[in-house]
């Protein structure tokens, strides 16, 4: 079992790192590769188990397109062969189309998935987050998982398709409170076969206990019976999801002004 964290030196706002320390607690035979600005990927020229990405600056996220468009064609490859990738926070953001600020773009990103990130560095997005998941390919036999999921967005740019729904066939999560890639869009997230990417951030694996035991047994064909830190982890859950659905909660902040979910 192995799992390589891309540049974890840059990628490591919000805590996201722990998301690969909690799995690394579940899974305490897994083999963690960190994998530098400086170094060559080892998913590259060898299959691991699992890439995962995090939340960067935006500086950052210049810095580690530089890396990664040498590896553009690998990274097609392994999304294709079925290689698992999570990528949290605005790390999804280098693997669309491109990033723009006032109108201009800043960086053209590797162009996995048709999606443009509009960035307004004076105008801090944070909401909380509630959405669902559901299995795309479920165990034959057996009925397609739904997972309500919880967490934070705290972002500067939003994604966008050429047209409204253009991602939402592609979301990973639906939303049913707060945002999803963009301010009004109901589809949060993108998965392409095994490739998973969000903007909710929290860390994801560890207030998602059902989500990730899901992941870890699904997606890292990883038998467990119990998660670390299970009973608490889904106390907190539960005391999220009632308190998210609640529609006397939930503010975010947008552009210098507090406005009430809708």
């Amino acid at each position: 079992m192995r799992i390589e964290v891309l540049f974890p030196e840059i990628c490591n706002l919000y805590g996201d790192l722990a998301n690969i320390r909690y799995l690394k607690l579940c899974l305490p035979d897994a083999e963690i590769i960190q994998t530098s600005l400086q170094t060559r990927p080892t998913f590259v020229d060898e299959p691991v188990d699992l890439v995962y990405m995090g939340t960067t600056t935006e500086n950052g996220q210049e810095l580690a397109l530089e890396q990664l468009r040498f590896y553009r064609d690998d990274i097609f490859r392994r999304v294709e062969e079925g290689m698992n990738f999570l990528i949290t926070g605005n790390a999804m953001e280098l693997f669309g189309q491109s990033i723009e600020e006032d109108g201009e773009e800043v960086c053209r990103g590797l162009g996995l998935f048709p999606g443009i990130a509009r960035r307004s560095s004076i105008n801090r997005f944070n909401s909380l987050f509630l959405g669902t998941f559901e299995d795309a390919h479920p165990k034959a036999g057996e009925p397609a998982e739904k997972i309500r999921v919880v967490g934070y967005k705290s972002q500067f740019g939003h994604t966008f398709g050429e047209t409204e729904d253009a991602l939402e066939s592609m979301a990973l999560f639906t939303a049913e409170r707060g945002p999803g890639m963009s301010r009004y869009a109901k589809g949060e997230g993108i998965r392409i076969n095994n490739f998973m990417a969000t903007y909710v951030i929290g860390p994801l694996l560890i207030l998602n206990p059902p989500f990730t035991r899901w992941f870890i047994r699904s997606q890292l064909g990883q038998p467990i019976d119990k998660l670390a830190f299970e009973e608490a982890a889904m106390d907190s859950y539960d005391c999220r999801v009632e308190e998210y659905a609640d529609p006397k909660t939930g503010l975010y902040y947008w552009g210098g002004t507090t406005e009430r979910w809708t």
